[in-house]
């Protein structure tokens, strides 16, 4: 199970933090990635972190606003996202894989569990 927190309400420029804890499973041994979706758009991929956390990919419109990191000590991922922008706003999923390969990390049908998703608006 995946329960993602840090949503909220924030100003242009403004920086949230998201967590996606897990339970029940070893944690160290899988993919995890976030993915958004906006009102009336599809799900799409913003980032992904490897089982150690030495590999990290991002979606471009994000790239040096967001970070991404894992403590496996406390079965947490980590979403920082800085200087953000209203086209952010979306609810964020957070997901995980065991067995997902690198050349589908970005694909949201690949994974294999999933959070319950968490609100985040950025205002104008």
């Amino acid at each position: 199970q995946l329960q993602a927190s840090g949503g909220g309400l924030v100003q242009a420029g403004g920086s949230l933090r998201l967590s996606c804890l897990t339970s029940g499973r070893t944690f160290s041994s899988y993919v995890v990635g976030w993915f958004r979706q906006a009102p009336g758009k599809e799900r799409e991929f913003v980032t992904a972190i490897s089982r150690s956390g030495s590999s990290t990919n991002y979606e471009d419109s994000v790239k040096g606003r967001f970070t991404i990191s894992r403590d496996n000590a406390k079965d947490t991922v980590y979403l920082q996202m800085n200087s953000l922008k209203p086209e952010d706003t979306a609810v964020y999923y957070c997901a995980a894989s065991r067995t997902i390969i690198v050349s589908d990390i970005t694909r949201f049908n690949r994974y294999d569990y999933w959070g319950q998703g968490t609100q985040v608006t950025v205002s104008s």
